[in-house]
């Protein structure tokens, strides 16, 4: 499974991390996504576990993100957001930040396991059909990361120039099947 490091946006920082890693892979119909923090985790403001249920505002706190295009220079796009709690977004876009709906996805399978100095979070998204022989997916894949005070950093593969935007077409860089962000 390629492995893609993210750094954080030069405006923000985390204290608590040291490194952050998604590992990414189409197989068919599924995405595979695995998110792993190092660092102090007990630092972070994490939200409590619950029942997996769709829920808007989870970039508000600490959450993973992948945005995914079907095909380079698309304009439609969808956004996925993870909450360490079990809680799921997904989003459809028209246009960059235009014609936001929520995407008719089934629920993700999201799985959370953490150590003192580590958190993993697995998910698997399918979808309905496995993608046009002819597709050339690209991920965008992000974090926010909260500390107690509620200071938030944002970690990205790319950060465009300006304030922290995950939506940014400069951020769909990383191709699932091939490495990208730096080794891990």
């Amino acid at each position: 499974m390629p492995s893609f490091v993210l750094s954080p946006h030069p405006y923000t920082h985390c204290e608590a991390i040291r490194h952050v890693q998604v590992d990414a892979q189409f197989k068919g119909a599924e995405l595979t996504l695995c998110y792993a923090l190092q660092g102090d985790i007990a630092a972070l403001a994490l939200p409590q576990p619950g029942p997996p249920q769709r829920a808007d505002g989870l970039w508000q706190h600490t959450c993973f993100e992948a945005f995914l295009k079907w095909r380079p220079g698309a304009a439609d796009y969808l956004e996925f957001n993870f909450a360490p709690s079990g809680a799921w977004a997904a989003y459809r876009f028209q246009a960059y930040r235009e014609g936001m709906a929520p995407a008719a996805l089934a629920a993700p399978s999201i799985d959370l396991r953490s150590g003192a100095d580590w958190l993993e979070l697995a998910v698997r998204i399918l979808f309905d059909a496995c993608p046009a022989p002819d597709a050339e997916p690209r991920l965008a894949l992000s974090a926010v990361i909260e500390e107690p005070a509620g200071r938030l950093s944002y970690w990205a593969c790319a950060h465009p120039p300006g304030k922290p935007d995950f939506h940014h077409p400069g951020n769909f860089v990383c191709l699932p099947g091939q490495g990208g962000g730096g080794p891990a």
